[in-house]
């Protein structure tokens, strides 16, 4: 009986409780699939700190080069390590992840040559067929000599095109800065990047251990950036930074301890890309905040809006030619890095933009801190379209779009945006307003139509 791989297969990648659902076989089975897939002589492959990626990355490159495909490991690695390895190699790439899962889970992200995306509809699904049959008949006979496999350390030059890509790091003021990078890659990256810069740097967490002793090294639950948040405040440090799993996401902390939105971070660095890039177009999805257009537009810029989703934003950079684009969950995307997203660089924009000036972060930005958001609240319905159809009826008389779920705007300035969930009975909504007052009325409001 032919394996089925739906469960682990998802919309941008391969992720699984590992083991149970995620285990060698299926890895061996994956390159052997990809290696064809890919139609490149070789590749490239990375993987976090878990136990399991050892294990994983291995059967894979076995797959992989028993069709003649030599392989390239570049050891231990971020996610945007693996998408500089790509982009720099010009090869496809395999990275060996789980991002901010818990420990339990492992998974693959793949790219084509030049960080290239492969979601379901660019081969994800064409994969997943073909590792299955080859799961059920074996792996396909291949006439040619086996591929080989080679170790390649790209740290140090990761390390030195990040910072190259960022204007202004290398002559940052002294600054006090902590970081948290969750027993995630950040610590395996940032010692690396931030040599030879003038950061006094506290690290949490450094440890890489895959399963997260300290917390689950995922920044979007405020839950887990408390022990950071209480560390800025203690040494009066001027900034911290919080790393997922697989340093992919980036977040900010002020120092008065207070969290950055990711929107307010998309709208600095869009300045600063702007700056750069005169007139350009930058995207974000429909869940930032307003401020993200009214920046761009204020700096000569095109704001164009998309979807939720890496795929849709890095869709549309494609398509539009635009320098960066950024969302709500704190994936930052820049043209300069292959369209690809990094919290690496991230990171380094925030820290260049308050170290060549002389206030505090929360100073710097204040100018784009404009409204109140709710965050996202999620909310478990038995019927999401016939809850989304009650709130649709409810406003109207407001202007509405579907680009993705339902978005209404309200008087005032104010909007709010549902969504279903794709994989759980979930409704997620986002509420923004002038004000927290008409933000938490708006938001009490549309949960009543959710949850009644």
């Amino acid at each position: 009986m032919t394996r089925d791989l739906s469960n682990i297969v998802k919309a941008y990648d391969v992720r699984g409780l590992c083991p149970g659902e995620l285990d060698a076989d299926i890895a061996r089975a994956l390159g052997a699939a990809f290696a064809r897939f890919a139609g490149s002589p070789r590749i490239v492959t990375a993987r976090d700190m878990r136990e399991s990626g050892v294990e994983l990355s291995r059967a894979f490159a076995e797959g992989a080069t028993s069709q003649g495909v030599d392989v390239v490991e570049a050891g231990l690695g971020s996610t945007d390590l693996l998408y500089y390895a790509a982009g720099t190699l010009d090869v496809p790439g395999a990275m060996f992840t789980a991002s901010h899962n818990p420990a339990r889970y492992n998974g693959i992200k793949l790219c084509l040559a030049g960080a290239r995306p492969v979601g379901q509809d660019s081969g994800l699904a064409q994969l997943r067929a073909d590792a299955e049959r080859y799961l059920d008949e074996g792996l396909p006979p291949y006439d040619g000599e086996p591929g080989t496999v080679s170790v390649q350390d790209l740290l140090a030059g990761y390390a030195a095109y990040m910072k190259a890509l960022v204007p202004g790091i290398e002559d940052v003021r002294p600054l006090k800065v902590v970081v948290d990078a969750g027993n995630g890659m950040g610590g395996h990256t940032v010692p690396a990047v931030f040599e030879g810069l003038p950061l006094e740097t506290t690290s949490l967490y450094f440890e890489l251990d895959g399963s997260f002793p300290n917390h689950e090294a995922n920044p979007i639950d405020p839950a887990n950036t408390a022990d950071l948040q209480a560390k800025v405040v203690e040494l009066g440090a001027d900034i911290g930074l919080a790393f997922d799993g697989d340093a992919d996401r980036c977040f900010v902390i002020d120092e008065r301890g207070e969290i950055v939105s990711p929107s307010v971070l998309t709208a600095l660095i869009a300045a600063r890309e702007l700056a750069k890039h005169p007139g350009a177009i930058v995207i974000h999805n429909l869940i930032t905040s307003k401020v993200v257009p009214e920046v761009v537009a204020e700096n000569g810029g095109t704001p164009v809006r998309t979807r939720v989703g890496h795929s849709f934003i890095k869709a549309e950079m494609a398509r539009t030619g635009a320098v960066f684009g950024g969302e709500h969950s704190g994936h930052f995307y820049f043209a300069e890095f292959w369209n690809a997203d990094s919290g690496m660089l991230a990171a380094l924009h925030a820290l260049a933009a308050l170290g060549t000036q002389d206030g505090t972060l929360s100073e710097l930005l204040t100018t784009y801190d404009r409204y109140a958001a709710s965050g996202e609240v999620n909310s478990t319905v038995d019927d999401q379209a016939a809850r989304v159809a009650a709130v649709k009826e409810r406003f109207a008389d407001r202007p509405q779009d579907e680009l993705d779920g339902l978005t209404v705007e309200l008087e005032g300035g104010a909007w709010f945006n549902v969504r279903a969930s794709n994989t759980e009975p979930l409704l997620r909504l986002n509420v923004e307003a002038p004000d927290i007052a008409t933000m938490e009325r708006v938001r009490d409001e549309v949960l009543g139509l959710i949850r009644s």
